[in-house]
């Protein structure tokens, strides 16, 4: 709406002078308004014009020589032009009215029919929606700036769930374009058929859902723990939509399993240091009495049992150790390492196993190197570790194991070993690092726990899923080097 104390600028777009000198005339006799008043007779210039923007009013001649007023409605329109419109004809022409409509003018008016009543009422009416057309484009535009540049995904559904708008943040999670969506439900995304038919009943009872914890599927097969919130919605036009919002918490997910994953470690360390010292004492006796007693027996049988002991001894006290040296962080020599020639040294060491399995591997490799800060070894024993487990859960034959490397932001590695095996129990997913647990029955529970002594040497993250009965997915995360 244009301040009261300014003129209105009016552009006529008219080919006859007559004309134009008898609407000049009826818009200054509206009262208590002022008024700015350019004629153009040429089409061009009329363009060029609506281009600089300089008035807040456009009345169009429908008849402009080898042109049209609706071509240059249609022009104008797609040259961004947001003032009104007004077409003026010499006939009434319902079909015409209706065009003009539909190309964007915001009023049609007969110039025989033209007074000061109809062109003040015109006038304000235009100007009056202009400006409320404004006031939604900039809302739209603040509302879309937020959309778009939101860190969690925003998107628009179907009924079904299925896409109609998404911002940038949504292709970023999912890893599939903006088109590729459109024509995906959100459903398809979820790892777990339960948790999708719970959130499709939830919906159809309350008609929203807020705070859900759900697990996403990327177009990588990553799976993303995420808090989904969705609500029905109605247009005015009556038709009905869903909005959502997804945050992402795997990182935040990640970071708690291995601050809980460190402190129940470092809890175990304290119980072994404690327990190291309070067994090694007694210990200690035991084998200087067997040396004090050796050469005071002289049947050869005491000798037998005091080797036994002795033996025993020595055992207890390797364990002890062993155990001590999983409790502490991995001695390690970091350099300027290739992740592509770490994994190609693990499969050698693998390949035996993996040809005897007839196990299907897919590697996805980066095209250019991988580089880390690494101890090639150490490193080396951590994905065999990883990888014998893979090797060992999948069946013969129909195996299939996937190693993958991929760049991600900001300026990190991440390592994806997953198989198509039977999958760890959830509750199991938690230990499968501790010292000693283990599901086989005739594993040490050693293996993963030296794993994650090395990689938390490396200062490495480490996240591991799984589903039952489809396989699972060990995820490292390292930081790139140039």
């Amino acid at each position: 709406m244009q301040a009261s104390n300014l003129p209105t600028k009016i552009l006529i777009v008219e080919d006859d002078e007559d004309d134009f000198l008898i609407i000049e005339a009826c818009i200054k006799d509206i009262p208590d308004k002022a008024f700015l008043i350019d004629w153009c007779y040429d089409y061009n210039e009329a363009l060029q014009r609506i281009g600089q923007k300089r008035y807040d009013l456009y009345f169009v001649d429908y008849l402009l020589g080898a042109k049209t007023g609706l071509e240059l409605l249609k022009e104008a329109i797609a040259m961004g032009c947001e003032e009104p419109l007004v077409l003026l004809t010499g006939i009434g022409n319902r079909d015409l009215d209706v065009q003009a409509m539909n190309f964007g003018a915001v009023d049609y008016l007969v110039k025989s029919e033209i007074n000061t009543e109809k062109l003040e009422r015109c006038i304000r009416y235009a100007l009056e929606r202009s400006a409320y057309i404004k006031a939604l484009r900039v809302n739209e535009r603040k509302f879309r700036n937020i959309f778009e540049r939101s860190k969690d995904a925003v998107f628009l559904t179907s009924d079904d769930l299925v896409f109609r708008d998404v911002n940038a943040a949504t292709c970023e999670l999912f890893k599939y374009g903006k088109e590729e969506l459109m024509r995906m439900s959100l459903y398809d995304l979820f790892t777990r058929k339960e948790t999708a038919d719970q959130l499709r009943e939830r919906l159809s009872q309350t008609g929203e859902v807020e705070d859900l914890e759900v697990e996403l599927l990327t177009r990588n097969k990553e799976r993303r723990n995420c808090i989904l919130s969705i609500s029905w919605e109605v247009y005015s036009s009556g038709e009905t939509y869903i909005q959502g919002i997804i945050h992402d918490i795997t990182n935040l997910k990640r970071i708690e399993r291995a601050t809980f994953q460190i402190e129940k470690l470092r809890s175990t360390a304290t119980l072994l240091r404690t327990l190291a010292h309070e067994v090694r004492n007694p210990l200690t006796n035991i084998n200087l009495s067997v040396e004090q007693l050796k050469p005071e027996m002289d049947s050869e049988d005491s000798n037998i049992y005091l080797d036994i002991i002795a033996r025993n001894c020595g055992r207890i006290d390797g364990l002890i150790s062993e155990l001590l040296d999983l409790s502490r962080p991995a001695e390690i020599s970091l350099q300027r390492t290739r992740l592509q020639e770490v994994l190609d040294n693990t499969l050698a060491a693998a390949s035996d196993r993996i040809s005897l399995k007839n196990i299907r591997l897919e590697l996805i490799y980066p095209e250019k190197p991988a580089f880390v800060m690494a101890d090639k070894e150490k490193l080396r024993i951590a994905f065999l570790n990883i990888l014998i487990n893979a090797v060992e859960a999948v069946p013969a034959q129909s195996g299939v194991i996937t190693i993958a490397i991929r760049e991600e932001m900001p300026q990190q590695y991440k390592v994806s070993i997953s198989d198509n095996g039977g999958g760890i129990p959830e509750e199991n997913i938690s230990r499968i690092f501790e010292p000693y647990f283990t599901s086989k029955t005739n594993g040490f529970g050693l293996g993963l726990a030296a794993t994650w002594n090395i990689l938390q040497s490396h200062r490495a993250g480490i996240d591991v899923s799984s589903q039952i009965g489809e396989g699972t997915n060990f995820m490292l995360t390292f930081e790139q080097v140039s």
